[in-house]
């Protein structure tokens, strides 16, 4: 048996914090480019520190382990194809050459990006198999949205093509240092799937929740009958507020919820929809524990389970604005992402940083079936003490 790695559920701690405060930026000063870039670079030189700290334990481990205890050691195993690619990945990739990213990683990078998010899970995004790809560019920064044939002009450039297919570009610029390949394609792989994962899913979050239509999805905000022309991009509005919740007791919690099911069980032509099990809440961040602290229980083991009526689930979503509360039946959103990688390798931009730059490209389409599959209601949590 080969000697596996065990690169998941790594303690990254100084990438963490630099990550909080990245996407604080990103929620604080939208506006400020040049902070969020300066973030990015910091995020991602805490990311080469651990995998660096991480990879020198490993070694020491390994070289101290007993031979059962190497025998029994479990971890991220990759192919022989994976191997081969991100073995070679700094040195053999070249500006013209397009080399494909293997299927192992990218479906890592899809199970990654639906764990660590429970709306990208609750709202079952589909690999649909279409490539992506990676192509050089001479940006660094934040995933931005932008059309599918169009060129990467820029962190703020983007356009939006048809709905037939999947059309939303998302793309992440991805930097790996020179000598990361020293520590081996384990950790060459770890490093390039986190960057990934964080760099898509701040932005695909947000904006299948509140995208409308200009570069990215349609969101669950959105009026799907509200589509202006301007142009050539179609756009859409927010939605209109169809009531209000308080959770403010049992009884109405059970009342407001009695309303929401009701107006979710219809299709907006008018025919009966199965929402039994299936009708999710999405709140803001800031307030979603409010809500859930009022709901949850200990039970008879002991145990503290958190529950709402009719088995409603809560969920929390960057976008989500704060004193809002966006209801919508899972299944009843169409949301997928492409399935291949290419990889694009250009060296000269932060060759003096002893960096290599690539920029990760991925395929999203997001829209809801029609309108009535997410309403939109007030939340007012002052009863709640929020």
């Amino acid at each position: 048996m080969a000697m596996q790695l065990k690169t998941d559920n790594l303690k990254l701690v100084n990438f963490e914090e630099k990550k909080k405060a990245f996407y604080a930026l990103l929620k604080e000063k939208p506006e400020d480019t040049e902070a969020q870039n300066a973030a990015h670079e910091a995020m991602n030189a805490a990311l080469a520190e651990d995998i660096a700290a991480l990879a020198g334990q490993e070694a020491e481990r390994m070289a101290n382990a007993r031979f059962d205890e190497i025998q029994s050691y479990a971890g991220t195993k990759l192919s022989a194809e994976e191997v081969n690619f991100f073995t070679n990945l700094t040195t053999d990739v070249g500006y013209e050459e397009e080399i494909l990213l293997p299927q192992t990683t990218i479906d890592r990078i899809f199970e990654d990006l639906t764990q660590s998010h429970p709306l990208l899970s609750e709202i079952n995004l589909v690999s649909a198999g279409l490539r992506l790809k990676f192509l050089k560019s001479e940006t660094n920064g934040v995933a931005v949205w932008g059309k599918i044939f169009g060129d990467i002009k820029g962190q703020l450039d983007a356009a939006f093509s048809e709905e037939e297919t999947i059309q939303n570009k998302l793309t992440a610029f991805v930097v790996v240092p020179k000598d990361l390949k020293d520590f081996g394609p384990n950790w060459v792989e770890t490093y390039v799937r986190t960057q990934i994962v964080e760099a898509f899913s701040y932005q695909l979050v947000t904006a299948l929740v509140d995208g409308d239509g200009n570069n990215k999805p349609v969101g669950l905000r959105k009026d799907t009958n509200s589509g202006t022309v301007s142009g050539g991009v179609t756009t859409y509005a927010d939605k209109a507020f169809i009531g209000t919740l308080t959770f403010a007791d049992a009884s109405t919690t059970i009342n407001e919820l009695t309303e929401v099911m009701n107006a979710l069980s219809t299709k907006e032509n008018g025919k009966k929809v199965s929402i039994d099990g299936k009708v999710i809440l999405i709140c803001n961040p800031s307030q979603v524990w409010a809500l859930k602290a009022k709901y949850t229980i200990q039970n008879a083991n002991g145990v503290f389970v958190t529950a709402l009526p009719f088995g409603v689930r809560i969920v929390e979503a960057e976008g989500t604005p704060t004193n809002e509360v966006i209801a919508f039946v899972k299944g009843r959103y169409d949301a997928y992402v492409g399935g291949g990688t290419k990889i694009v390798k250009y060296d000269q931009t932060l060759a003096m940083e002893d960096c290599d730059l690539y920029t990760a490209k991925a395929f999203y389409y997001g829209k809801a079936k029609d309108n009535k599959a997410a309403l939109l209601y007030k939340l007012d949590l002052t009863g709640l003490g929020a």
